[in-house]
Order: structure tokens, then sequence, then C-alpha cells
């Protein structure tokens, strides 16, 4: 409501000013044509200036446009043509001292500021001359008028300078709002830009987790799949040693299937449910073992806390991959796997014993996704490899522990 009172009374004293002249102009001519003591004569010349105030009024300030009145120009002739109408009406009848009182309202539109005073300074000098009893001046009368006309003009033109200043204000406020509603209005824009990024982000982020999972879980299953398999073929003519293998690619792929429905429903890994990461570790490395017949030497280091399922899921997923990797590319004979919890990070360290990363298996699809998944969380990826001398994979996580329900 605040907001609309200035503009509110702007409106009000814009009629206030159109108005007064109006007002005051019929009320001083019906009294100076009511005094006996005017002829005929007399009252045809008074109506004459008052028809020509009225014409000079109604054309340079009545039927002027609100923003033409802020022209410095056309309001100062306006002005001056005024005062000298005033003038003249006073000089017939000082009645028309109530008319000159426009002036004093009319100088709150001259702009600059200094021009609206010396309109007020000029209104004044004009009321108070032709008020005066020049004959009869005295040095009394004298510092009485000239008293009058200094505190009449101080105490009207303060409220000019008043209303200047409030109008510069108003005007700030008015640009300061404006910039706000562009501001605002360009902050909507990039809202909804960030928005659209992020639903693209989003998707995105979708597509590589879901590429990861299925790399992490489809794609090493079938691996081990066809790792026995191929070894059923082997030993096919012995039908025990070829039904182990089999239903170990059975187990396999019902694993596999469970762990496709898993990741599309975005669930932790099956080991992880049931067991706390060391434990899902081990049992990795045990059935990793079994099945690829390379020895793995799991290792576990300072004081186990339980963490954040995101750190688990990370650190087991990692885990995984670097063990297939080793199946995969690194003809290892020992692997050794290490989770050590420090203060306020967790290392795991994957080593084999391999002919190191040759080609493409360092750039490959897995090693990417692996460090994708362990920056997500905060954490770094480093990898060691030379040709011959085996290959290291250190993973550091921040030790986020798990939130307390």
């Amino acid at each position: 409501m605040s907001g609309d009172a200035g503009p509110e009374w702007d409106r009000w004293y814009e009629k206030l000013l159109v108005l007064v002249p109006w007002l005051l102009l019929p009320c001083s001519t019906a009294i100076a044509m009511a005094q006996p003591s005017q002829t005929w004569h007399d009252r045809a010349i008074t109506l004459g200036l008052v028809g020509t105030a009225a014409g000079w009024v109604y054309l340079g300030h009545t039927r002027v446009p609100r923003e033409r009145r802020k022209q410095t120009r056309p309001m100062l002739v306006y002005f001056a043509g005024l005062l000298a109408l005033c003038v003249a009406l006073m000089a017939r009848d000082a009645v028309f001292l109530l008319f000159a009182i426009t002036g004093f309202l009319h100088a709150y539109q001259l702009r600059p500021w200094p021009l609206g005073v010396a309109g007020v300074f000029g209104t004044s000098v004009a009321i108070n001359t032709m008020a005066s009893d020049a004959p009869a001046a005295t040095v009394q009368s004298l510092g009485t008028y000239l008293g009058v006309i200094v505190v009449q003009t101080a105490a009207i033109s303060a409220g000019i300078v008043l209303a200047e200043k409030s109008a510069e204000q108003h005007e700030r406020r008015q640009q300061m709002v404006a910039r706000l509603e562009a501001a605002l209005e360009e902050n909507a824009g990039l809202h909804a830009q960030l928005l659209a990024q992020a639903r693209e982000a989003g998707v995105l982020d979708e597509r590589h987790r879901m590429a990861g999972e299925i790399h992490d879980s489809l794609a090493q299953g079938l691996t081990g799949i066809i790792t026995q398999m191929q070894a059923a073929q082997r030993v096919w003519h012995s039908p025990p040693q070829a039904r182990e293998h089999v239903d170990r690619a059975l187990a396999l792929a019902r694993d596999g299937l469970d762990e496709a429905r898993r990741s599309v429903q975005a669930l932790r890994p099956r080991q992880l449910e049931a067991a706390h990461l060391p434990d899902a570790l081990g049992d990795l490395a045990r059935r990793w073992e079994d099945d690829t017949g390379i020895t793995v030497r799991f290792e576990i280091t300072g004081e186990q806390v339980a963490l954040s399922p995101a750190i688990d899921v990370t650190l087991f997923r990692v885990a995984q991959e670097a063990l297939h990797n080793v199946v995969r590319h690194a003809r290892a004979s020992r692997v050794g796997l290490t989770l050590s919890y420090l203060t306020d990070v967790v290392l795991l360290d994957v080593r084999d014993d391999g002919r190191g990363m040759i080609g493409g298996s360092a750039q490959g699809f897995g090693l990417r996704s692996m460090m994708q998944r362990v920056r997500s969380v905060g954490g770094v990826v480093e990898i060691e490899s030379a040709p011959g001398e085996g290959s290291a994979i250190s993973v550091r996580v921040p030790a986020i522990p798990m939130a307390a329900p």
C-alpha cells in the first residue's frame, strides 16, 4: 500500500495545481465586479484582463500534458506571463492578490529547483509590492516589506527543495524497483535454464549410472559365465568336473539376473544387504578366487566403522571392477585386496602381479565408470601400472559415517 501512496498523492497534487487558478480567479473577479466604485469601463478592462489570464492559464497549464509541465523553457515562459498578468490585475484591483497566490503553487513546477525558488521570490515581490502603500513607505515599513519577502520566499522555497529531493528519491526508488524487476526476470530465466540443465544432467547421470551398473553386474556376470563354460568344455570328457563348472555358470547367471533387477531399481548390491562392507568384500574375494583360481589375499586395517551406503556401494563396485579387470587383462597369479580405515578417509587398494595395463585396457569403460563413481562421492582414484610389473589401483574416499536412524 505504501508503494502506491506516492503516485496517488502526486495525482491529487497535480489536480490541485490545475484547479486552484480556476477557483481563485472567479472569486477575485466576482469580488472586484461587486465593488460599487467600479465603472462599466473599469469593469470591461478588468474582465478583458481576466479573460486574457484565463486563456493564458488554460493554454499554458491546464491543457498541457503532465510530462510537458516538466520541461523548463515552456514552463518558464508560462510562469513569466502568469506573473505579468497577476501584476496587471492587482494594479486594477488589490483583490486579485488572491489569484496571484497561484504563482506560489505553479512555481513548484519550475525545474530545476533554483528556478522554482526564483519564481516564489518573484511572486512574493509582486504581491507585497502591489499590496504595500508606496507613498507612505518608511524605513520601518521597508524593513517589514523586505522581511516579509525573505521569510515568505524561504518558507515556501523550502517546500520546493524538499519536493524536488523527494521527487529525486522517488525516481531513484522507481529505477531501483525497475532494476530489481529486471534482475528478477533475468534470475527467473537463469533459474529456468538451470532447471533445464539440471534435468539434462540428471538424465546423463542416470544413463551413466545404468551403464555402470550394467557393466558392474551383467558384464562381469557374463564374463564369469563364459569362463566357467569354457572350463566345462575343456573337461567335457569328465562329466562330474564339467557339471561343477556348469553349476557355477548357472549360479552366476542367477546372480546376474538378480543384480540386473536390482540395478534397474537402483538398489544396493545384494552382498551389502546382509553384511557390512568388509564382510561383503571378503565374500567377494572368496567367490572370485573359487571362480578364477587366482589367489586373493584380503586384508583389513584400522578400526572398522559403519559407512554411508553410498561409500559402501562405491568401494564394493570398485573392487568388483578391479577384480574383473584382473581376469580380463592382467593374467595374474596373485591379487592383494586391502581395505584401510583411517581417521577421516577410507582406502581401498587392489594390486596384482600380472602383465600391467596395455593399450585400451588403461582407458576402458570400466575404469572411466570407476573413476566417475569415486568422484561422485568426493573421492580420488590413483592407478599405477607398468608392463610386466602388474597394476595397482588405489581409491581414497571420505569416511562419511552412516546417518543415525
